[in-house]
């Protein structure tokens, strides 16, 4: 059977490099990175190679980046840090963020008695962020918790100007920028943001490794206790090869980044073409938004909704309804149910993401399953 993958919100494929590089440190650096003889202290370089690889292509210093396991441990260590030990008492999110950080807020919601406030979503999920210098008080201290590109519309916030809003009522600045590290240009001395998380598997990296950026001069209490591990925030030995990794797939990202961000542009743009033209009353979220992510409400009876995936997965294409981390819900998208219409909401949809990896025959391929369906 044919298979196509176009899920790559999801997670992404590796590439051949980064299976080379952790191969090699599995195989050659199996050293714990915190002995003191030689097999440790190469396992140490690599570590700290690769910290440093990966802050400079986001720049920052190496000093700011803490590896962990996930971007979902790292939004939860940040936002519990910033209410425990920062004294954060107000919260400025949206209703369309990762269940990474909804969820995380809603419990810190219930355990400290923080206040939060959710910005409008407008037209195809965009969120209305004139507000946030209107709710933010310098009295009282708060903290703003954006993502960078919304992974199911696609949507791209205008994280320097969030910046600005919170730097000038010196709020904290936390941003989930899973979608958009290793498929946008950062500076991060240049941006206000204080915390920032990426994880690998998005950007053709490994799964089970991911980072924090805390920005220079901000204290949080440790994550993990028991080792001096990772600055002494997250106790616990490193996964070295994935770390090593994790910095390849970065390093080839950027390497690669305008080819492959053109080459993506052009297969979305085909995949709308298509799209329009064999279901002119189909709705596309996110057309203009980010260039490898696109939302799509078909224009089927609402009988198909629940078999959709099913069918298309039996032949062997792979895309999703939303996040990955509601897959096997039927129940429209949180992200989605936000700005669509109740009936808009109960037709089929789909999230199609690319990689550098699809091809225009495999859209014109989607379109023949999904115009038998």
């Amino acid at each position: 059977m044919r298979k196509v993958y176009l899920d790559n919100a999801a997670t992404t494929p590796l590439r051949a490099e980064v299976v080379n590089t952790m191969s090699s440190v599995l195989m050659e650096n199996f050293g714990n990175p915190s002995s003191s003889h030689s097999f440790g202290r190469n396992s140490k370089n690599i570590l700290e190679s690769s910290r440093k690889s990966i802050a400079k292509e986001l720049g920052a210093m190496a000093s700011e980046i803490i590896f962990t396991s996930s971007a979902t441990e790292a939004t939860n260590w940040i936002l519990r840090s910033a209410v425990k030990d920062l004294g954060v008492k107000r919260i400025i999110t949206s209703k369309i963020e990762h269940h990474a950080t909804l969820h995380t807020i809603l419990v810190l919601e219930r355990e400290y008695n923080i206040k939060v406030d959710y910005l409008p979503v407008l037209d195809d999920g965009v969120l209305d962020i004139s507000l946030i210098d209107e709710l933010l008080d310098e009295s009282v201290i708060s903290l703003v918790s954006l993502m960078h590109v919304n992974n199911e519309s696609g949507e791209i916030l205008d994280i320097a100007k969030v910046g600005e809003f919170c730097f000038k009522k010196k709020a904290y600045f936390h941003c989930d920028a899973v979608q958009a590290i290793g498929k946008l240009s950062f500076n991060l001395q240049e941006l206000a943001i204080d915390f920032m998380v990426g994880t690998a598997h998005k950007f053709h990296g490994p799964k089970g490794i991911g980072f924090a950026y805390i920005k220079k001069g901000t204290v949080l209490q440790p994550l993990l206790y028991g080792g001096e591990q990772e600055k002494g925030f997250r106790a616990g030995t490193e996964a070295v090869h994935q770390i090593a990794g994790m910095a390849k797939a970065l390093e080839l990202s950027y390497v690669h980044l305008e080819e492959e961000k053109k080459y993506i542009t052009d297969l979305k743009e085909y995949c709308i073409s298509q799209l329009i033209k064999v279901f002119p009353d189909v709705k596309i979220i996110g057309k203009q938004a980010f260039y490898n992510i696109m939302n799509v409400v078909l224009p089927f009876d609402t009988s198909k909704t629940a078999m959709l995936l099913f069918t298309l997965d039996m032949k062997g294409i792979a895309v999703s309804r939303g996040s990955a981390c509601q897959s096997g819900s039927s129940k429209p998208s949180h992200v989605l149910a936000e700005f669509l219409t109740l009936e808009e909401q109960q037709k089929p949809n789909i999230r199609i993401s690319f990689s550098h990896l699809n091809t225009k025959d495999e859209i014109d391929y989607l379109i023949e399953v999904l115009k038998t369906i």
